[in-house]
């Protein structure tokens, strides 16, 4: 059995369709559909149902999918560990990393590694950290920013402390006060992450003994920013997400102070390539250098 075959399954199950498969495999979907039947005919079993809504995995094609992930990291890590042998880093690097690091911190560090090393390629899944959490679990992802502490089982290396602060609307009636008292969310309406992805807010609420007055729900940052810009409610946010934007807000500190550390998640053992250890050299000297 080819390791393109498995590639292309691969692809397939990330985009739930054969068409954008094709579009990120630069092939047609003739030739996809082809490398999927070859692949179910030397297995034995049919690995894909087709449907209105896209593809999905059968039963049987579940079952197989941590194997397959297994077999390409291996494979992942055997073309990086021959290129430094040869001294010439190269193979791909696979990242998980939620909104404010995706926007912040990545393009910066991107740009430093492919000045040094332009064979490495990268694939960037954005999500939020429940997202990264399951991206560095079923090994979808070989590093990932996390929310410290974190119970994977993984190499964990904390980068920064980055302070959470409220967004009112610009005209709320907290314009005068210097800083935020938690205690104001049992009132104010309060706009919320997912529970999923609300780590943050939680922490710091729940540790203040405070219930949010919660009235609207979403799993979008910037939808969270566009709600209290429009007098929706408040809510709080992390520093780094808030960097540089130029809403139509209110931002105060809060009373009591609370932070998140932000980390760095590396597939445990031996699990990560060169390439991706070297990677995660750069983001730290990145994060060192412009925190």
């Amino acid at each position: 059995m080819k390791l393109a075959r498995f590639q292309t399954l691969m692809t397939v199950v990330e985009q739930e369709s054969l068409t954008r498969a094709a579009q990120v495999l630069g092939c047609t979907q003739s030739a996809v559909s082809h490398s999927i039947e070859t692949l179910e005919a030397e297995l034995g079993f049919a690995l894909l149902k087709r449907g209105r809504a896209g593809v999905k995995l059968t039963a049987e094609g579940e079952r197989l999918l941590p194997a397959v992930r297994g077999l390409l990291n291996s494979a992942e890590q055997l073309e990086q560990t021959a290129a430094s042998i040869r001294g010439l880093e190269a193979g791909t690097v696979r990242i998980g990393a939620f909104t404010s690091v995706a926007v912040h911190w990545l393009p910066g560090v991107l740009k430093e590694f492919q000045a040094d090393y332009p064979q490495v390629d990268f694939k960037l899944l954005n999500g939020d950290y429940h997202d990264v959490e399951q991206w560095l679990t079923d090994g979808s992802v070989d590093i990932g920013f996390v929310n410290v502490p974190c119970a994977l089982d993984c190499e964990c290396i904390p980068l920064m402390e980055d302070r959470l602060l409220a967004i009112l609307p610009e005209n709320s009636r907290f314009a005068s006060y210097p800083k935020f008292p938690l205690t104001e969310c049992e009132t104010e309406p309060f706009i919320s992450l997912l529970q999923s992805s609300d780590h943050d807010a939680r922490r710091a609420l729940e540790a203040a003994g405070v219930k949010p007055n919660v009235r609207f729900y979403t799993k979008d940052d910037y939808a969270i920013i566009a709600m209290v810009e429009q007098g929706l409610g408040m809510s709080i946010m992390p520093e780094l997400l808030l960097k540089g934007r130029q809403d139509r807000l209110l931002i105060l500190p809060l009373i009591p102070e609370a932070k998140r550390t932000i980390g760095l998640a590396i597939a445990a053992g031996s699990k990560a390539g060169p390439a991706t250890r070297r990677f995660a050299d750069y983001v730290v000297r990145y994060v060192t250098e412009n925190r």
